[in-house]
């Protein structure tokens, strides 16, 4: 067989393969575009850490919405209704919606994670690594490190958002930079009961144990001010030591200022 001749029946054989699969696919896309919904299946993926919304809350949102799906066909459900009416939700992050041969809608939820929490006027709001502000919820985590004091951000317990300006936000990500060292370092993680703003904007962290309190001053030159702490509880605890000082002042280069 000539080498055009053989050339040409590949083309033919590819092309007679792929109308095929399309068929195929086409006809099983249809079959299930015309399938009717028999159920809900929900899954919070992250539900060991985070408690803030439940299979019930899912269905709740809907039922407010008034989505119907249930005997519906697979086609005439709003998958992207579903999803922004989940998403709209402050405690959600991302929803994803879809629907599988069974007939089942499937709603898969993960929860946005907190790594502060703020107090202020009798209310309080979270943020997220990402300086998400977002309130307080239902059922909240016990093991949320908290700053109250004179927060100086402008959200109040129902806001939902990004810090309003940019000072705002410069001053939440020193915060998030803070909070993220002591996450880091197994000296200071856990170990740091609330940390709370004065009225001049300095930050005061309370340790869980000892009558110390760390004047750090502005959320900045972190990884330093950090370092000064250390260097107290390894070279002047030791020395002089614990509860020897009242207040321990880290804010000022080059020095670690300690007072009775």
């Amino acid at each position: 067989m000539k080498a055009a001749a053989r050339y040409i029946m590949a083309i033919v054989f590819a092309s007679v393969v792929t109308i095929y699969m399309a068929a195929t696919l086409g006809a099983g896309a249809a079959k299930r575009h015309g399938t009717s919904c028999s159920g809900l299946n929900i899954v919070i993926r992250d539900s060991l850490r985070n408690r803030f919304v439940t299979r019930e809350d899912v269905k709740s949102y809907l039922d407010m919405e008034k989505i119907g799906y249930i005997g519906m066909k697979a086609g005439e459900i709003d998958l992207v209704k579903i999803e922004r009416a989940i998403d709209s939700k402050s405690a959600v992050l991302k929803s994803e919606a879809y629907m599988t041969r069974d007939g089942l809608l499937n709603i898969e939820v993960t929860q946005r994670t907190p790594v502060v929490q703020f107090r202020k006027n009798g209310g309080g709001f979270y943020s997220d690594a990402d300086g998400y502000l977002f309130p307080l919820q239902r059922h909240n985590p016990d093991d949320i490190l908290y700053i109250d004091g004179n927060v100086p951000l402008r959200a109040d317990s129902g806001y939902k958002g990004e810090a309003g300006s940019q000072e705002e936000k410069k001053w939440l990500d020193g915060i998030l930079g803070m909070i993220s060292y002591i996450d880091g370092h197994s000296w200071l993680s856990g170990k740091i009961a609330r940390m709370s703003v004065l009225g001049n904007g300095d930050i005061v962290i309370y340790p869980v144990e000892g009558r110390e309190k760390f004047i750090f001053g502005s959320p900045d030159n972190i990884d330093i001010k950090f370092k000064r702490i250390r260097y107290y509880y390894s070279e002047i605890v030791p020395e002089k030591g614990s509860g020897t000082y009242s207040s321990v002042n880290v804010k000022y280069d080059g020095q670690v200022i300690c007072r009775k």
